[in-house]
């Protein structure tokens, strides 16, 4: 226990440095452990600013490759950070297999955000949450790392 509160203090110190320095890049921060991912977000949280979402959650997903653990993750990012600026499935790439790794994320997260809608937690605004799956999907991604530029 003493060793994972250590590792969370030097995390807040090294990004706090970054801060105080006017020096903290775009940082996506990732854990295969489900147990830190709270803990992750909470000290993401700390040091965002500057631009949208300067620090993400990264996806871990190539060992929790699975519904419930996509779905995990993102619930506890909509708990703990803004769920719309998310910058979305990581994937191998050079793997062509991989690419539909990516439809199955997309239909997780429309799942979730369908039962937030059922549940009144967020609007019925069909225009709304298809940009935020949008956004999610593609755009965050393209913005953050600047692909198209």
């Amino acid at each position: 226990m003493r060793s994972m509160m250590k590792r969370w203090l030097f995390l807040g110190k090294l990004l706090d440095a970054g801060y105080k320095e006017g020096e903290l890049p775009k940082t996506i921060i990732y854990s295969l452990n489900q147990n830190d991912w709270m803990q992750l977000l909470t000290v993401m949280g700390c040091f965002q600013g500057g631009m949208k979402q300067k620090i993400q959650f990264g996806t871990a997903w190539w060992f929790n490759d699975t519904r419930a653990g996509m779905r995990n993750q993102l619930q506890l990012l909509m708990e703990q950070s803004l769920l719309g600026n998310f910058i979305g499935m990581l994937t191998d790439s050079r793997s062509f297999l991989s690419y539909p790794r990516h439809e199955y994320f997309r239909r997780v997260l429309c799942e979730l955000i369908g039962e937030m809608v059922e549940r009144g937690q967020i609007p019925n605004d069909e225009k709304r949450l298809g940009k935020m799956v949008q956004d999610i999907s593609f755009n965050n991604a393209d913005e953050y790392f600047g692909f198209l530029k």
